[in-house]
Protein backbone atom coordinates (compact mmCIF):
# COMPACT_ATOMS: atom_id res chain seq x y z
CA UNK A 1 0.00 0.00 0.00
CA UNK A 2 1.36 3.43 -0.95
CA UNK A 3 2.17 6.13 1.61
CA UNK A 4 -0.79 8.17 0.30
CA UNK A 5 -3.19 5.28 0.79
CA UNK A 6 -1.94 4.64 4.32
CA UNK A 7 -2.28 8.35 5.14
CA UNK A 8 -5.84 8.49 3.77
CA UNK A 9 -6.81 5.35 5.67
CA UNK A 10 -5.66 7.04 8.86
CA UNK A 11 -7.50 10.27 8.05
CA UNK A 12 -10.68 8.34 7.26
CA UNK A 13 -10.75 7.29 10.91
CA UNK A 14 -10.42 10.86 12.21
CA UNK A 15 -13.80 12.21 13.36
CA UNK A 16 -14.38 15.92 13.92
CA UNK A 17 -15.52 16.78 17.43
CA UNK A 18 -18.06 19.40 16.35
CA UNK A 19 -20.85 19.01 13.83
CA UNK A 20 -19.57 22.12 12.02
CA UNK A 21 -16.20 20.38 11.53
CA UNK A 22 -17.87 17.25 10.17
CA UNK A 23 -19.95 19.39 7.82
CA UNK A 24 -16.83 21.22 6.58
CA UNK A 25 -15.04 17.94 5.88
CA UNK A 26 -18.01 16.46 4.03
CA UNK A 27 -18.42 19.69 2.05
CA UNK A 28 -14.78 19.46 0.94
CA UNK A 29 -15.21 15.81 -0.10
CA UNK A 30 -18.35 16.68 -2.06
CA UNK A 31 -16.59 19.62 -3.72
CA UNK A 32 -13.62 17.47 -4.74
CA UNK A 33 -15.36 14.27 -5.82
CA UNK A 34 -19.07 15.06 -6.03
CA UNK A 35 -21.40 15.77 -8.93
CA UNK A 36 -25.01 16.95 -8.91
CA UNK A 37 -27.50 15.11 -11.13
CA UNK A 38 -30.83 16.55 -12.23
CA UNK A 39 -33.40 13.88 -12.95
CA UNK A 40 -36.96 13.93 -14.17
CA UNK A 41 -39.27 16.26 -12.30
CA UNK A 42 -36.26 18.52 -11.58
CA UNK A 43 -35.27 16.31 -8.68
CA UNK A 44 -31.68 16.62 -7.47
CA UNK A 45 -29.35 13.80 -6.54
CA UNK A 46 -25.68 13.80 -5.55
CA UNK A 47 -23.00 11.30 -6.55
CA UNK A 48 -19.59 11.08 -4.88
CA UNK A 49 -16.93 8.87 -6.47
CA UNK A 50 -13.76 7.69 -4.73
CA UNK A 51 -11.21 4.93 -5.24
CA UNK A 52 -10.57 4.54 -1.52
CA UNK A 53 -12.89 2.24 0.42
CA UNK A 54 -12.10 3.93 3.74
CA UNK A 55 -13.04 7.33 2.29
CA UNK A 56 -16.31 5.88 0.95
CA UNK A 57 -17.13 4.55 4.43
CA UNK A 58 -16.37 7.95 5.93
CA UNK A 59 -18.68 9.74 3.48
CA UNK A 60 -21.44 7.26 4.30
CA UNK A 61 -20.90 7.81 8.03
CA UNK A 62 -20.80 11.62 7.77
CA UNK A 63 -24.00 11.76 5.72
CA UNK A 64 -25.82 9.56 8.20
CA UNK A 65 -24.50 11.51 11.18
CA UNK A 66 -25.22 15.00 9.80
CA UNK A 67 -28.43 14.49 7.86
CA UNK A 68 -29.77 11.13 8.99
CA UNK A 69 -29.91 9.95 5.38
CA UNK A 70 -29.36 6.46 4.04
CA UNK A 71 -27.15 6.60 0.98
CA UNK A 72 -26.50 4.03 -1.72
CA UNK A 73 -22.98 2.66 -2.09
CA UNK A 74 -22.15 1.03 -5.42
CA UNK A 75 -18.87 -0.72 -6.22
CA UNK A 76 -17.53 -0.83 -9.75
CA UNK A 77 -14.29 -2.32 -11.07
CA UNK A 78 -12.22 -0.33 -13.53
CA UNK A 79 -11.35 -2.20 -16.71
CA UNK A 80 -8.32 -0.11 -17.62
CA UNK A 81 -4.97 0.75 -16.08
CA UNK A 82 -4.89 -0.32 -12.41
CA UNK A 83 -8.22 -2.18 -12.62
CA UNK A 84 -9.05 -1.26 -9.03
CA UNK A 85 -12.46 -0.72 -7.42
CA UNK A 86 -14.32 2.55 -7.67
CA UNK A 87 -16.89 3.41 -4.98
CA UNK A 88 -19.95 5.49 -5.79
CA UNK A 89 -21.77 7.01 -2.83
CA UNK A 90 -25.16 8.25 -4.06
CA UNK A 91 -27.70 10.57 -2.46
CA UNK A 92 -30.94 9.51 -4.18
CA UNK A 93 -33.52 12.20 -5.09
CA UNK A 94 -35.50 13.11 -1.97
CA UNK A 95 -37.19 15.93 -0.13
CA UNK A 96 -34.88 18.66 1.16
CA UNK A 97 -32.03 17.79 -1.20
CA UNK A 98 -31.68 21.39 -2.31
CA UNK A 99 -31.28 22.55 1.32
CA UNK A 100 -28.66 19.85 1.95
CA UNK A 101 -26.66 20.97 -1.07
CA UNK A 102 -26.87 24.56 0.15
CA UNK A 103 -25.53 23.52 3.58
CA UNK A 104 -22.68 21.72 1.81
CA UNK A 105 -21.84 24.89 -0.11
CA UNK A 106 -22.65 23.40 -3.51
CA UNK A 107 -25.66 25.66 -4.26
CA UNK A 108 -26.49 29.24 -3.33
CA UNK A 109 -29.91 30.44 -2.18
CA UNK A 110 -31.14 30.73 -5.76
CA UNK A 111 -30.11 27.17 -6.65
CA UNK A 112 -27.03 28.12 -8.67
CA UNK A 113 -23.76 26.19 -8.42
CA UNK A 114 -21.06 27.73 -6.22
CA UNK A 115 -17.34 27.45 -7.01
CA UNK A 116 -16.04 28.37 -3.57
CA UNK A 117 -17.16 27.36 -0.06
CA UNK A 118 -19.15 29.84 2.04
CA UNK A 119 -16.97 31.93 4.35
CA UNK A 120 -19.18 31.05 7.33
CA UNK A 121 -18.19 27.40 6.94
CA UNK A 122 -14.50 28.24 7.43
CA UNK A 123 -14.82 30.76 10.23
CA UNK A 124 -13.33 28.52 12.94
CA UNK A 125 -9.80 27.14 12.93
CA UNK A 126 -11.07 23.61 13.61
CA UNK A 127 -13.38 23.82 10.59
CA UNK A 128 -10.54 25.02 8.36
CA UNK A 129 -8.46 22.02 9.42
CA UNK A 130 -11.38 19.66 8.75
CA UNK A 131 -12.00 21.24 5.35
CA UNK A 132 -8.37 20.72 4.36
CA UNK A 133 -8.61 17.12 5.54
CA UNK A 134 -11.61 16.59 3.26
CA UNK A 135 -9.82 18.28 0.35
CA UNK A 136 -6.82 15.98 0.77
CA UNK A 137 -9.03 12.88 1.08
CA UNK A 138 -10.86 13.90 -2.07
CA UNK A 139 -7.95 14.76 -4.35
CA UNK A 140 -4.65 14.72 -2.51
CA UNK A 141 -1.55 12.57 -2.63
CA UNK A 142 1.82 12.57 -0.88
CA UNK A 143 5.03 10.89 -1.98
CA UNK A 144 6.82 8.43 0.23
CA UNK A 145 9.45 10.40 2.23
CA UNK A 146 12.07 7.90 1.10
CA UNK A 147 11.89 9.53 -2.34
CA UNK A 148 11.37 13.17 -3.29
CA UNK A 149 9.31 15.34 -0.97
CA UNK A 150 6.06 16.23 -2.71
CA UNK A 151 2.43 16.68 -1.64
CA UNK A 152 -0.25 17.78 -4.05
CA UNK A 153 -3.99 18.32 -4.34
CA UNK A 154 -5.59 18.21 -7.80
CA UNK A 155 -8.82 20.02 -8.63
CA UNK A 156 -10.58 20.94 -11.84
CA UNK A 157 -11.45 24.48 -10.70
CA UNK A 158 -8.78 27.16 -10.83
CA UNK A 159 -10.84 29.44 -8.61
CA UNK A 160 -11.32 26.73 -6.00
CA UNK A 161 -7.57 25.97 -6.14
CA UNK A 162 -6.87 29.61 -5.23
CA UNK A 163 -9.20 29.33 -2.24
CA UNK A 164 -7.53 26.14 -1.00
CA UNK A 165 -4.06 27.67 -1.51
CA UNK A 166 -4.99 30.72 0.55
CA UNK A 167 -6.52 28.46 3.20
CA UNK A 168 -3.32 26.39 3.42
CA UNK A 169 -1.16 29.51 3.55
CA UNK A 170 -3.11 30.75 6.56
CA UNK A 171 -1.16 28.01 8.35
CA UNK A 172 2.16 29.32 6.89
CA UNK A 173 2.58 26.35 4.53
CA UNK A 174 3.87 28.22 1.45
CA UNK A 175 1.50 26.30 -0.83
CA UNK A 176 1.72 27.05 -4.55
CA UNK A 177 -0.48 26.38 -7.58
CA UNK A 178 0.34 25.29 -11.11
CA UNK A 179 -1.62 24.14 -14.14
CA UNK A 180 -1.41 20.55 -15.39
CA UNK A 181 -3.40 19.95 -18.56
CA UNK A 182 -6.96 20.98 -17.59
CA UNK A 183 -6.41 20.76 -13.82
CA UNK A 184 -5.05 23.02 -11.11
CA UNK A 185 -2.48 21.47 -8.80
CA UNK A 186 -1.81 22.80 -5.30
CA UNK A 187 1.52 21.50 -4.07
CA UNK A 188 4.06 21.54 -1.24
CA UNK A 189 7.74 20.75 -1.85
CA UNK A 190 9.46 21.38 1.49
CA UNK A 191 9.50 18.49 3.96
CA UNK A 192 8.81 20.83 6.90
CA UNK A 193 5.67 22.17 5.21
CA UNK A 194 4.45 18.65 4.37
CA UNK A 195 4.93 17.61 8.00
CA UNK A 196 3.03 20.70 9.17
CA UNK A 197 0.18 19.97 6.75
CA UNK A 198 -0.10 16.35 7.95
CA UNK A 199 -0.27 17.67 11.51
CA UNK A 200 -2.95 20.22 10.58
CA UNK A 201 -5.26 17.63 9.01
CA UNK A 202 -4.71 15.10 11.82
CA UNK A 203 -2.50 12.47 10.13
CA UNK A 204 -0.27 12.04 13.19
CA UNK A 205 0.88 8.47 12.52
CA UNK A 206 1.75 9.36 8.93
CA UNK A 207 3.57 12.40 10.26
CA UNK A 208 5.72 10.26 12.58
CA UNK A 209 6.49 7.80 9.78
CA UNK A 210 7.36 10.68 7.47
CA UNK A 211 9.61 12.25 10.11
CA UNK A 212 11.36 8.95 10.86
CA UNK A 213 12.03 8.33 7.18
CA UNK A 214 13.22 11.91 6.72
CA UNK A 215 15.65 11.64 9.66
CA UNK A 216 16.96 8.29 8.42
CA UNK A 217 17.35 9.70 4.91
CA UNK A 218 19.15 12.77 6.25
CA UNK A 219 21.53 10.68 8.35
CA UNK A 220 22.23 8.36 5.42
CA UNK A 221 22.98 11.31 3.15
CA UNK A 222 25.22 12.85 5.79
CA UNK A 223 27.15 9.60 6.23
CA UNK A 224 27.53 9.31 2.45
CA UNK A 225 28.85 12.88 2.27
CA UNK A 226 31.34 12.20 5.08
CA UNK A 227 32.48 8.95 3.44
CA UNK A 228 32.86 10.69 0.09
CA UNK A 229 34.81 13.52 1.74
CA UNK A 230 37.08 11.10 3.59
CA UNK A 231 37.61 9.11 0.39
CA UNK A 232 38.48 12.26 -1.53
CA UNK A 233 40.91 13.36 1.18
CA UNK A 234 42.47 9.89 1.27
CA UNK A 235 42.86 9.85 -2.50
CA UNK A 236 44.40 13.30 -2.37
CA UNK A 237 46.85 12.18 0.35
CA UNK A 238 47.79 8.99 -1.53
CA UNK A 239 48.31 10.85 -4.81
CA UNK A 240 50.47 13.46 -3.06
CA UNK A 241 52.55 10.74 -1.39
CA UNK A 242 53.06 8.92 -4.71
CA UNK A 243 54.17 12.16 -6.36
CA UNK A 244 56.53 12.95 -3.48
CA UNK A 245 58.14 9.50 -3.65
CA UNK A 246 58.58 9.83 -7.42
CA UNK A 247 60.33 13.18 -6.89
CA UNK A 248 62.62 11.75 -4.19
CA UNK A 249 63.54 8.69 -6.28
CA UNK A 250 64.34 10.94 -9.25
CA UNK A 251 66.68 13.05 -7.11
CA UNK A 252 68.26 9.95 -5.59
CA UNK A 253 68.93 8.38 -8.97
CA UNK A 254 70.34 11.56 -10.55
CA UNK A 255 71.67 14.09 -8.09
CA UNK A 256 71.85 11.82 -5.03
CA UNK A 257 70.23 12.46 -1.67
CA UNK A 258 73.60 13.28 -0.05
CA UNK A 259 73.88 16.39 -2.20
CA UNK A 260 70.71 17.89 -0.67
CA UNK A 261 70.62 19.98 2.51
CA UNK A 262 70.41 17.86 5.68
CA UNK A 263 66.79 18.88 6.42
CA UNK A 264 65.63 17.89 2.93
CA UNK A 265 67.66 14.67 3.00
CA UNK A 266 66.11 13.67 6.33
CA UNK A 267 62.62 14.43 5.04
CA UNK A 268 63.24 12.43 1.85
CA UNK A 269 64.56 9.41 3.75
CA UNK A 270 61.63 9.43 6.20
CA UNK A 271 59.12 9.70 3.33
CA UNK A 272 60.72 6.76 1.51
CA UNK A 273 60.67 4.71 4.70
CA UNK A 274 57.06 5.57 5.57
CA UNK A 275 55.19 6.02 2.25
CA UNK A 276 51.72 5.83 3.85
CA UNK A 277 52.33 8.35 6.64
CA UNK A 278 50.57 11.72 6.63
CA UNK A 279 52.47 15.00 7.00
CA UNK A 280 51.81 15.19 10.74
CA UNK A 281 53.15 11.68 11.26
CA UNK A 282 56.23 12.43 9.14
CA UNK A 283 56.95 15.48 11.25
CA UNK A 284 56.81 13.45 14.47
CA UNK A 285 59.43 11.03 13.03
CA UNK A 286 61.98 13.79 12.42
CA UNK A 287 64.87 14.49 14.79
CA UNK A 288 63.94 16.83 16.32
CA UNK A 289 60.18 16.61 15.54
CA UNK A 290 58.78 19.36 13.32
CA UNK A 291 55.29 20.56 12.50
CA UNK A 292 53.07 19.72 9.58
CA UNK A 293 53.69 23.05 7.82
CA UNK A 294 57.45 22.56 8.05
CA UNK A 295 57.24 19.10 6.46
CA UNK A 296 54.98 20.48 3.72
CA UNK A 297 57.51 23.29 3.04
CA UNK A 298 60.39 20.80 2.76
CA UNK A 299 58.45 18.55 0.39
CA UNK A 300 57.66 21.55 -1.83
CA UNK A 301 61.37 22.37 -2.00
CA UNK A 302 62.07 18.74 -2.94
CA UNK A 303 59.42 18.97 -5.67
CA UNK A 304 60.97 22.18 -7.01
CA UNK A 305 64.34 20.46 -7.14
CA UNK A 306 62.84 17.48 -9.02
CA UNK A 307 61.16 19.81 -11.52
CA UNK A 308 64.50 21.47 -12.24
CA UNK A 309 66.00 18.05 -12.93
CA UNK A 310 63.11 17.20 -15.27
CA UNK A 311 63.56 20.51 -17.06
CA UNK A 312 67.28 19.90 -17.53
CA UNK A 313 68.28 22.83 -15.35
CA UNK A 314 70.41 20.62 -13.07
Amino acid sequence: MSFSAVTKSELARVVGQRSCCRLAELAALVKMDGSIQLSGGRQLSLNIITENAAVARKIFSLVKNLFGLQTEVLVQRKNRLKKNNVYLVRFPPQQGMSEILQRLGMLDGTGRLKEIPPSAMLRRDCCRRSYLRGVFLGGGSVNSPEGTYHLEIVTGSEKFAEVVTRLMNRFSLDARTSRRKNCSVIYLKESEHIISFLNIIGAHSALLNFENARIYKGMRNRVNRLVNCETANLNKTVNAAVRQIENIELIRDTLGLDNMPDSLKETAEVRLKYPDACLKELGSLMQPPVGKSCVNHRLRRIEELAEKIRGGKL
